[in-house]
């Protein structure tokens, strides 16, 4: 059977054609063109579109595609369920969800910007999932350290100095300082680098990830700088005549669909339905 999706494939699109090819359908072909014509050439080609916006193989709520068709096909395997936590946490910009979703992200990133070829992308991304299944197989719960004693003791007694430690109380400095970074940030270019935050505000990035929901509304990192995106979208959705599209690119989500999935999440409605509730609910100056 043929599928078809968008073109450029970073995440899903990759991970997603791996888990057909391997567990749902071995004669699967797959397609990529651009976005809007997607579904003109499904039609032509026979072909299931899946990863684009209101067709059956796509997002649900906060779950990516690779989940749905977890569901839909009723894969019980213990090792593509831990996978599919993995990719939903990279695609779906949660990396709180799984420690190997940064990496995963990482990854792709870099593969996608090598080879600017999607079929040559695809054939070589394949290779990853093939990895990332035997790892989740045979080797999820082995640590790095367990084959070398010394770094092994060395980690539980890092481990230990870090569970003893007293917590100050008071607010540290650099939580102010921190704030004024992702306000600036936020208000401008979406650059968000923990590592370069970590160095500017002089603190380890290991410490500064674990200690940051105790000062920032019991949110971890990623969820608090989402948070502050959807109320300034809501601002601008409010105060602006800028598209959705626009106001989903200022906000630094990378496309609409994502910004409308975070943004219902957030406020239980759409963004288009909340400009027209807030249209609507705006007195008629005209009137007046």
């Amino acid at each position: 059977m043929k599928w078809i999706t968008r073109e450029r494939p970073k995440i899903d699109r990759i991970a997603c054609p791996w888990l057909i090819k391997k567990f749902v359908d071995p004669d699967a072909e797959f397609i990529y063109v651009p976005f809007d014509e997607v579904l003109a050439k499904a039609e032509v080609l026979n072909a299931i579109p899946f990863d684009i916006p209101n067709v059956e193989y796509t997002h649900y709520n906060e779950e990516c595609t690779f989940d749905y068709i977890v569901k839909k096909h009723e894969l019980k395997d213990p090792a593509i369920l831990i996978i599919a936590k993995i990719v939903r946490g990279a695609d779906t910009d949660q990396h709180d969800l799984a420690k190997e979703s940064a990496g995963l992200w990482a990854i792709s990133a870099g593969l996608s910007h090598n080879i600017t070829n999607d079929a040559e992308l695809l054939t070589s991304g394949m290779v990853i999932y093939d990895a990332l299944y035997t790892w989740a197989t045979h080797l999820y719960k082995q640590n790095h350290l367990q084959n070398s004693p010394f770094e092994r003791l060395l980690h539980e007694v890092y481990e230990k100095f870090l569970l003893e430690k007293k917590t100050n109380q008071k607010t540290p400095s650099w939580v102010k300082d921190l704030k004024e970074i992702i306000q600036d940030q936020i208000d401008t270019q979406f650059a968000f680098d923990l590592k370069k935050i970590s160095s500017e505000l002089e603190l380890n990035p290991s410490y500064l990830s674990r200690e940051f929901s105790k000062y920032f509304e019991d949110l971890n990192f990623g969820d608090y700088v989402r948070k502050l995106r959807i109320e300034k979208a809501i601002n601008l959705i409010q105060n602006s005549t800028y598209t959705l599209t626009e106001i989903a690119y200022m906000t630094g989500f990378s496309d609409q669909s994502h910004f409308t999935r975070i943004f219902k999440l957030h406020t239980g409605k759409n963004p288009s339905s909340y400009r027209k509730n807030s249209l609507k609910s705006k007195p008629d100056t005209k009137s007046k």
